[in-house]
């Protein structure tokens, strides 16, 4: 069973910035995908942005031009660089590793609190 722990969520002004991390207790190859994902009290789960093993990345709208994606295969850690945060980013943010071979299995991680405030 893979394990995924996410770390670095906390209190943040508006317009401040945070980093989280991610690691996974096993390789991630090729086309495995690492994803954040976030839910906020009362609202779905959504993605945020994924990176495959390979290093091909998707955004969800709500991230582009603000969070960066970038992952370290040799560490198997895939870290989330937030930027101009808002009030309405505030949520709960987790980690996803998708395995890329039958049956695809899904690994989340616990997830770290994130708050935008002043």
């Amino acid at each position: 069973q893979v394990q995924v722990v996410e770390s670095g969520g906390g209190l943040v002004h508006p317009r401040g910035s945070l980093t989280l991390s991610c690691v996974a207790s096993e390789s991630i190859f090729g086309s495995d995908v690492m994803g954040w994902y976030r839910q906020a009290p009362g609202k779905q789960r959504e993605l945020v942005a994924a990176i495959t093993g390979g290093g091909n990345i998707e955004y969800a709208d709500l991230a582009k031009g603000r969070f960066t994606i970038s992952s370290n295969s040799a560490k198997n850690t895939v870290d989330l660089q937030m930027k101009s945060l808002k009030p309405e980013d505030t949520a709960v943010y987790y980690c996803k590793l998708v395995r890329s071979t039958f049956p695809f299995p899904e690994f989340w991680g616990q997830g770290t609190q994130v708050t935008v405030s002043s």
